[in-house]
């Protein structure tokens, strides 16, 4: 079949799979949460991009060597809830970083099952996504870990999966805080480094 380019084409009504996720060619970048449809932001603004670097890089120089491997967006993760199949998975996010320790769970098109490590740098646009939508998918995939960045308020918000399978949240992690991952052991980042980037001069 081939491949669909024009997104005003589609039923934003409609719930859709992986299976037609992958036949779409767009220019726009898209996201499925329980199959309905959501529209990614515009390319981030320069500070979401600074921050989102500056904990990859991070991450990246801690896990180097290590069996645990990072990735920034774009970079897709399935979230099967029972089958793996593509026609079955009803979500498929890009995360701005995930850690993935499960090397099984990666492989061409990207991340099939939960990471171990999500982190979203909010954004104006897609706060409700991030903060409701994504957070409940999260939980329910068995993401052990899920931190919410706010660049606005300067905090991070880290919630981490209990032995029940829901997200129990910590303190909100503000100026000059440490935070030390409950799943990547040894790893900590400070607030101040965080959001300490370089002036925007226009």
């Amino acid at each position: 079949m081939k491949p669909l380019s024009d997104i005003s084409l589609l039923d934003f009504s409609k719930t859709y799979s992986y299976a037609d996720y992958l036949k779409w060619e767009f220019q726009d970048r898209l996201e499925l949460i329980k199959g309905k449809i959501f529209k990614m932001s515009p390319a981030p603004a320069t500070r979401h991009q600074q921050i989102s670097s500056k904990i990859s890089n991070r991450l990246w120089n801690f896990l180097e060597y290590k069996q645990c491997q990072v990735f920034v967006a774009p970079f897709d993760v399935r979230l099967p809830i029972k089958s793996k199949k593509n026609a079955d998975v009803g979500t498929v996010v890009q995360p701005d970083i995930c850690v993935i320790c499960d090397l099984y769970k990666i492989d061409s098109k990207g991340c099939l099952g939960a990471p171990d490590l999500i982190i979203e740098v909010l954004s104006p646009g897609n706060s409700k996504k991030e903060m409701k939508d994504k957070y409940e998918v999260y939980e329910e995939s068995g993401v052990k870990e899920y931190w919410l960045v706010d660049i606005s308020n300067e905090c991070v918000f880290v919630y981490v999966l209990d032995k029940s399978g829901k997200y129990t949240g910590l303190k909100p992690f503000v100026t000059e805080d440490i935070i030390e991952s409950n799943t990547l052991l040894g790893f900590s980042i400070s607030t101040q480094d965080i959001f300490n980037t370089p002036k925007i001069l226009k």
